[in-house]
Order: C-alpha cells, then structure tokens, then sequence
C-alpha cells in the first residue's frame, strides 16, 4: 500500500456551467480594469473566491495498492504449424517464455494454446477473447507464437493499438518451399454430356513447371504441363446423373511441406436435359404398346419409335404410302444422329434388311464409345436373321442356341442377380409365369435373371465404355397385364434403363466415401464373394488399412478416423474414390511458409517487433519499458509500465469551507467598497 496526496475539485455546479461563468467574469474584469481602473485587484479576489467556492476543491488522500499489468501470451497449434519441427520449438518458446513472465510479480500472465479451426488460423480473435474482461489501461503487451499464417487479422492496424505492443515470434524455416495446387472457380452443378469449366493455379517457389494430373470419377488420367503462378482453364464433360468428383493433383515437388495441397477436387452434380430414346420393333407384338407406354410415362423421355410392319421384299398389295407414314430414315438414324441418342432399343428385331449390316456395325461402335443397348430378344433371334448372327454377336452377353422353349417358366433371381444394383431389391416369390423364352448360352457379362433349368432371361455386361443389357423372352408384358399375378415390369426396365445410363447409385461395382461426425465411411459393393483389400490414403500421404464388414449381398462398410483437414482416397479391387474433409481449398493449406509478412504491419502499428525463430537460442529477453521507451528491440521485446492501481480508502478535507468563503468574500467585497470611496 501507498498514500498519495493530491487535489480534487467537485463542482457544485455543472462544469461547463462553471467554466461559462470564468469566461464572462473574465471579460467583466477587463472592461471594469480598462473603464475605471480602481480597485481591480480586490475585486478580482472576491470573484476567484467565489469561483473556487463553486469548484469545491479538496485535499484528499489515497491509500492505493498497485495492480499488475496484464500480458498475453498465445502459442499457435493450426494445422500449418504441424510441418517440420514448429510444433515443438512453438512448444519450447512458449514454456520458455512463460517461465519468464510468472517470474515477475508485477505482472498477470493470460494464455491460451490455440486449436485447429476448419476456417484457417483464428488468432487474433483469440486474443481478444483472452483480453476482453482486461481494462485496456492495464495490458502490458501481447505475444504471439506462430508461424505468421493469420487469417482473421483486422482491415486496420491501428485496431491492435490497445492491445500493444504486439510481438511476433515466427517458428519454422522461412526458406522451406511448398507446392500446391489450388481451385479457383468449379460448377456446382451441368447438364450431363456438357463440358464444364474449372480454373485452377499451381504454385512452386522451386520450379518454373510442372505437370497437374486429373481424372474424372477415378477413371483414366489425364496430364497437362503449366507454369507456376499462372491459372489455366479446363473444360471437362459431366459423366452422369448425380455427383461427379474431378480429383486434380501435381507429383511432389523439390520440397515439400506437406503433401495435402497437392491435391484437390471438385464435384458437379449433373443434370440430365431429357433423355433421348430410340425404340426399333421389330413386328407388330403384344409387347409394343407397353413399352411405348412404360417409356412416354416418364416426361424426361424423348421417344423416337418405329415398328417395321414389312420387310422391304415381301410382297403386299397395300400401297407403301398408305402402310407408313414416312420411309424408315436407316441413314438418318444410323449415320447422322446415332450418337444423339442415349439408349437404343431393339425389340424383337429380327435382321431382314431394313436396317443393314455396316448400320449394325456402326450401333456396335456406338456402344464401345459409351453408348448404351438393350436387347428384348422374340422369335426370330432364334433363327438364321438373329442379331447374334450380325456384329452386334461382339457385344452381346448371351448367344441363342437355336432353341425356343415354350410353355410356362418361372423367372428366378440368379446368385449374381441377388446382389446385383438392378435387382436386389426385387423379391422373386410371387413372380408370375412367362410362356416362352429363348435359349442361350451365356458367354460375357453377368446374368441376373434365369429360369428353373438356370438357362439366362436377363443378362447385361459392360462393353468398352457403354454397356448392354439383353432380355431373352418376349413375355415381360405379361407382368405389366398382371398374368398370373404379374411381376414388377416397370421396375425391371426402369433400374435396368437407368443402369444403361450408368446412373452412380446403379453402379453394382462402387466404392464410396462419405465423411460425417469425424468419421470416414467407406463404403463397397461388388459382385464378388470376398471385398477385396481396402486402402484409404491420408491428406498427408499415410497409408491406412481399414477392415471391412458385410452389411448386406454384396455390400461392405468401413470405418477409419479423420484427423487432418484435406483429400482422402480410397482404393479397392481396381476401384478408387475420394471425398473431401473440409473445403476444397482449405485456407490453412493456401500458405504454408513461415513469414512475418502478414503480421509485420501490425506488430509495426502497436511498436511490437516480429523475430523469426529457427532455435531456442534465438528467444528474444522481456523488458519492461515505460510509456516513453521503444517497446522493441533486435533481441528483446517490451512489455508497458503500466502502473495501475487500485484505491483502498480516501480520506477528503475541504479547503473552502462555506464560513470560510462567505467571511473571506465579505472581507474583500468591503476593502473593495473603501478603496472605491475615496
């Protein structure tokens, strides 16, 4: 405890009252001084008096005792400061440091180890947190361990001032280079078949180039050379319906930081803009009108459909004009629009040379290049003008024997077909009976349908870059006229259309990750017997082997724990996938050099220094300084002298006390009174 003796004044008046008064008796002095000139200095007494009277001044005595000066001291642990050694040299300075400043009593160390944010490095509101219930004429200074990597620093220097002196102390080696790749405007969503465009930057201190690696739903890679610092523009076709993920990364560089921003994805949803349907009918069929009917229900369909009622040589008295409305465009079809459309359908085709065989080579082409067939197989696939005879035989999963089988049969689910996306939901007990098939022989892809003697009905198989499915009965319309208790046509055909369409979540070969509560999620679905190994590469490039689990006929689940913010990859069986923890670009991974650049104006505006730190040596020594002195130095930092306190008791003694005043006023009122009397 000190006492302090000092002057108060508490106006009985408003102050600004009172000064209004000092001024107008100011001005009444002078004019009586330079108008008579008698008694001036009396008369000046009498009005100080009555003036210091109104001011009420007092001597009062304080006992104060003395609060310490506050100081923060924040150690940086974001995700950047986990390259190299930071962390345990950002460890080691901040223990040092606090050893240093709990050893004076003067002052009130405040701290806070900063975590890891989604949102980048959030230290300065940090700093604010630890110093918001401090009054801002008792903070000494701040201290910030870091690696200069700030992302909430303020627009204006100047808004750190009653925080200051704020000190810097940059870890980590400030020559380290990094390379990233980063995007820098993707789609969220285009239409299926269009190309969207994706701008990104590459970065490298070390490197004048390199190349940036994409593909596009884990298929084939592609490469192209750019230069560093510079944006280049990709134009990439939107696969399919639903999420398409874009993963772009570049090869690790001379030096590298961290492996995470080397790569990045995107993922666009897309959209289909109708899908365009061609539907050939082979004859006139019990089976036409119900698939025209399933296809047109659907509003995204666009039907173009022909029933070939003749073959061009078989003689009929019926003027052609009056048995079709237009001539059957085969070149028009087959030639100049044949990639236009999404889905060819041949039902009950039978080859009579409407449609010839370069035009069937050319449909076989269509579907290698990613088109998509659907075969629903009648009569004459049996016979010498079957498709299996023409080459589309390339193609197709299942070849005739010659045979047809008529007479009631059973479809069943095969084994595949039980764990198969087009299928596995469908519950064969009830299934009605269907009074004629054709016999095959499978030969590629997977059978999904079979009857009792387990002779294929519906097989599909992937072809290049399109994919076929074949039916081998003509009796599905059965189901849909509800014959012997029917059968589910509509979701047949519709799951085995959208598989030719190769909708994602019909993919009966997948793998997918999803990332919710701090949880990786792999999941997979194959037509195996046993899930293949599993492999999930980390943001940083570990390699981790998570342990499947049959959650279902052919489907797998496993779980892994996210710990890093970035890219995470998945392979299995030939498959791979990625998923994204975080943003695409996380803020974090933009900048992972140690630098004060950032910092420096503002350590500059407050007279705090920055000091790049590669050792424990190089710890700059604590001084306090008054409110006059530098608060930094080339190896030390400066804390303000506060000297604030806290009064425990006062003790006020008047010195005018009313008698006082009132007999003082009237003494020198009446010397003033004689003085004018004579």
């Amino acid at each position: 405890m000190t006492e302090v003796l000092r002057l108060s004044f508490d106006p009985l008046i408003d102050w600004r009252l009172l000064s209004a008064m000092v001024g107008l008796a100011l001005c009444i002095l002078l004019f009586y001084v330079i108008r008579y000139g008698r008694a001036w200095l009396t008369r000046t007494l009498a009005i100080t008096v009555a003036l210091g009277a109104l001011a009420n001044p007092s001597l009062v005595e304080e006992e104060r005792e003395p609060l310490p000066s506050v100081v923060a001291l924040l150690l940086d642990q974001s995700d950047s400061m986990s390259f190299g050694s930071r962390s345990e040299l950002g460890e080691a300075v901040y223990s040092q440091l606090l050893t240093g400043l709990e050893a004076d009593p003067t002052l009130e160390v405040r701290t806070l180890i900063v975590p890891r944010e989604t949102e980048g490095t959030r230290l300065i509101s940090a700093l604010e947190g630890v110093l918001a219930d401090v009054p801002r004429d008792r903070i000494a200074g701040s201290i910030l361990i870091t690696d200069g990597q700030i992302h909430d620093l303020p627009e204006s220097a100047s808004a750190l001032n009653e925080l200051g002196p704020v000190h810097g102390l940059i870890v980590g080696d400030p020559s380290a280079g990094d390379r990233r790749i980063t995007l820098v405007e993707a789609p969220n969503f285009d239409i299926v078949g269009n190309e969207a465009q994706f701008t990104l930057q590459f970065d490298d201190p070390n490197t004048d180039s390199a190349r940036i690696i994409w593909s596009v739903n884990g298929g084939p890679t592609k490469t192209r050379r750019v230069e560093t610092g510079t944006e280049i523009t990709l134009n990439l076709e939107t696969e399919r319906r639903g999420e398409n993920i874009i993963l772009f990364e570049t090869p690790p560089g001379p030096e590298e930081l961290t492996l995470v921003n080397n790569r990045t994805a995107a993922t666009v949803s897309g959209v289909r803009d109708g899908l365009r349907v061609l539907l050939v009918t082979g004859r006139p069929n019990a089976s036409g009108r119900v698939w025209r009917d399933l296809l047109k229900s659907d509003p995204s369909v666009d039907l173009v459909h022909f029933t070939i009622l003749r073959p061009p040589f078989k003689y009929n008295a019926t003027p052609l004009e009056e048995m079709a409305l237009i001539e059957f465009p085969t070149e028009q079809l087959f030639e100049e629009k044949l990639n236009e459309f999404d889905l060819i359908i041949f039902d009950q085709y039978e080859r009579r040379g409407v449609i010839t065989l370069t035009y069937l080579s050319d449909v076989a082409r269509y579907v290698d290049e990613g088109g998509a067939l659907l075969v629903v197989a009648g009569e004459g696939f049996a016979g010498p003008g079957s498709l299996a005879n023409t080459p589309l035989a390339g193609i197709l999963p299942a070849l005739p024997t010659g045979a047809i089988k008529v007479g009631p049969v059973q479809p069943t689910r095969s084994d595949i077909g039980a764990r198969h996306t087009i299928t596995e939901a469908m519950t064969d007990s009830n299934w009605g009976k269907w009074l004629r098939y054709i016999e095959a022989l499978a030969e590629t892809g997977d059978v999904l349908m079979v009857s009792e003697n387990g002779a294929p009905l519906l097989a599909v198989d992937r072809v290049g870059e399109g994919r076929v499915a074949q039916l081998l009965s003509d009796q599905i319309w059965l189901w849909a006229r509800n014959y012997d208790g029917g059968g589910p046509f509509a979701d047949l055909i519709r799951r085995t259309v959208h598989w030719l369409m190769k909708e994602p979540e019909l993919d009966e070969r997948r793998l997918q990750l999803s990332i919710s509560d701090e949880k990786l999620s792999i999941q997979l679905r194959t037509l195996a017997n046993q899930a293949p190994p599993l492999s999930v590469e980390t943001p940083n490039g570990d390699q981790v082997q998570p342990v499947w689990s049959q959650i279902g006929p052919g489907t797998y689940q496993a779980d892994a724990d996210l710990d890093q913010l970035g890219l995470y990859r998945a392979r299995a069986g030939g498959l791979e996938a990625v998923a994204l923890n975080g943003p695409a670009n996380p803020i974090e991974y933009a900048a992972l050099e140690a630098s004060s650049e950032r910092l420096e104006p503002y350590t500059t505006a407050t007279g705090g220094g920055v000091y790049a730190l590669q050792d424990i040596g190089q710890i700059p020594t604590l001084r306090r300084v008054s409110r006059r002195e530098s608060r930094s130095g080339r190896d030390w930092l400066g804390l303000r002298e506060r000297e604030a306190f806290a009064v425990r008791d006062t003790t006020s003694l008047p010195l005018m006390p009313g008698l006082v005043v009132v007999g003082l006023l009237s003494l020198l009122l009446i010397l003033a009174w004689r003085r004018e009397g004579r």
